[in-house]
């Protein structure tokens, strides 16, 4: 993928989509909805792996 601005979208709605499952999914719990310092850094992770995966190809590499 060549267009920079749709890799940086789709790794920060990565990132979002990590934080927001996480939180949806704690509240039958009645533990607090705040986001833990685990969560966040799973969302970095996610979002660096979506920007890795994304990256454009050499094709001028033999």
């Amino acid at each position: 993928m060549k267009d920079r601005g749709m890799r940086t979208f789709l790794a920060v709605l990565a990132g979002f989509a990590v934080i927001y499952f996480a939180v949806t999914g704690h509240r039958g719990t009645g533990e607090g909805s705040g986001v833990s310092g685990g969560v966040v850094l799973l969302a970095l992770l996610a979002a660096a792996l979506v920007w890795h995966l994304t990256r454009p190809r050499d094709t001028a590499a033999k």
